[in-house]
């Protein structure tokens, strides 16, 4: 068994670390509220968020010297066996999970959810055929830049002959 570890823990960088954040965002702080700057909004601001991050140092630095014995810890890692039943139920969970699945599946195929388009393998049309949609229930349409009524195109667009 290892000895309880003394002083700082076992993290001290994140300790050193919260406690540099504290005194930044500390004095940052008072220097906005204290010191006759125009932008002193920005400086108590400024200070209270790097107060605030320093939070995440302390958490980490606290969350990092906890002591779990091994005792407690087999369980968590699956180091126990499970009972029997358990190994049962998991399977049987599994089963319906595939069974479920491969109905979904099969539904799609039957209803044409997940078709594959009939274009070449880049997505691009054929020139001869540039507007056609090879799949049944598309529908394509052709859209147009306009200005303000009255007033003729936008800058430099190019109008068409019809």
């Amino acid at each position: 068994m290892e000895p309880p570890v003394r002083g700082l823990g076992r993290c001290a960088s994140c300790f050193w670390l919260a406690v540099a954040f504290d005194v930044l965002g500390l004095l940052v702080l008072l220097v906005g509220v204290f010191v006759n700057v125009f932008f002193y909004d920005l400086l108590i601001y400024a200070g209270a968020i790097v107060i605030f991050l320093s939070l995440i140092w302390w958490v980490f630095w606290y969350s990092g010297n906890i002591d779990v014995p091994p005792a407690e810890l087999q369980d968590d890692v699956g180091l126990l066996k499970k009972p029997r039943g358990f190994t049962a139920l998991r399977g049987a969970v599994a089963r319906l999970s595939g069974r479920v699945s491969s109905g979904f599946r099969t539904s799609l195929r039957r209803t044409g959810g997940a078709r594959s388009s009939a274009r070449s393998p880049g997505g691009a049309r054929s020139p001869a055929d540039p507007l056609v949609d090879p799949q049944p229930g598309h529908v394509t349409v052709a859209m147009a830049t306009l200005g303000p009524p009255g007033k003729g195109p936008p800058d430099g667009a190019e109008t068409s002959p019809t």
